[in-house]
């Protein structure tokens, strides 16, 4: 399978994943072929890129870090959190059966490389937020070596980060473009929202709460609500900024606009010691592919290929497959270069 761009879809095209809705019922089919009305409601939805299957890439497979059906109850748990704060219902959150097992799922994979690509839509993009910050700061967690009471708490934390937007209007929460500063100040209150609904409506400790209050915060102590500075910021809430930002990058946010995952990598890198510790951006790109498994890209020396493969801890040199294009499967000719050995050979960019 590899990954292609919405816009670039055409009719005939398989799908290779399925497409999910917000309540976990599939929307598209493995398999399904594409016709132009799918791909038009896949615009409509505004999702950015799926998997499609391909003659040349068919044995490429590639693997969330946890089990489909954990995500859907987690972000299930979330939406029903989320929904009961709407409606102001005086009933507690309950998210520790779902954050419980995505924290084994994470503890149970030896080697860990975020390369799926998150197929989110405009209706489940902050239910899926959540859930997919809730994996990246268990990753990031396991990681740092946190022992599991602590990755507990983190998941919690993380998954419930962002219950202070429930009450935003669809108008800031969908925007990518610059927020005014009357937005800026609405969307910014989310912290602080968020700390009090955790506070009095979760069946946690005052830990978590905190991860909603504190995930904004720069260990320069330019963030906001508080300014904190360094180690006045809680460890969890630092794990869980990370999470958040990369996320935000990849997939847009209020006034972040969406970027490639080899952009996201340099940006958090150019934050560390600025948002973040330079440990934990360290210890989080080691589980990153700058250019995830699927992705097509152009290299340096013209040829087009297909990421195949990634490279721990080297996550700009993966392993490339090139083929030259010909129409005739059969007389094909196919090339894999693993970067780490070609010295010369380097990726140009990214075709979406």
């Amino acid at each position: 399978m590899r990954e292609v761009s919405v816009q670039r879809l055409k009719d005939g095209d398989v799908l290779a994943k399925e497409i999910y809705s917000s309540n976990g019922k599939i929307l598209l089919g493995k398999g399904v072929v594409l016709k132009s009305q799918f791909i038009n409601r896949l615009r409509q939805l505004d999702i950015h890129g799926i998997y499609i299957e391909d003659d040349l890439t068919s044995d490429i497979i590639i693997e969330d870090v946890i089990s489909d059906q954990h995500r859907f109850n987690a972000m299930s748990a979330i939406e029903k959190s989320c929904k009961t704060i709407q409606t102001g219902k005086n009933q507690e959150i309950n998210i520790k059966e779902a954050v419980s097992n995505i924290v084994q799922d994470i503890l149970f994979q030896k080697e860990i490389m975020i390369s799926l690509m998150d197929m989110r839509n405009i209706d489940n993009r902050v239910y899926a937020h959540s859930v997919n910050v809730c994996v990246l700061s268990c990753v990031l967690g396991k990681g740092l070596g946190l022992p599991v009471d602590k990755l507990n708490d983190l998941a919690q934390g993380a998954l419930l980060h962002d219950v202070g937007i429930v009450n935003l209007p669809s108008e800031i929460l969908n925007k990518r473009g610059p927020l005014t500063n009357d937005e800026k100040e609405l969307y910014q209150n989310h912290t602080t929202e968020g700390y009090d609904i955790v506070r009095k409506k979760a069946q946690t400790s005052i830990i978590i709460a905190h991860m909603a209050y504190q995930h904004h915060e720069w260990t320069n102590g330019n963030g906001y609500p508080r300014k904190l500075k360094g180690a006045s910021i809680h460890p969890l809430a630092e794990i869980v900024a990370v999470a958040d930002f990369y996320d935000c990058l990849i997939h847009g946010s209020p006034g972040i606009p969406r970027v490639l995952p080899h952009v996201a990598c340099e940006i958090l890198m150019a934050n560390a010691g600025v948002r973040f510790r330079h440990e934990l951006i360290h210890i989080f790109l080691q589980y990153i592919a700058a250019y995830p498994t699927g992705y097509t890209v152009k290299l340096n020396n013209g040829e087009t290929g297909v990421i195949v493969g990634q490279n721990k801890g080297l996550p700009t040199r993966p392993i490339v497959r090139v083929f030259d294009g010909k129409v005739n499967l059969s007389q094909v000719k196919v090339t894999e270069y693993n970067l780490v050995h070609e010295r010369t050979l380097f990726i140009d960019y990214i075709i979406e």
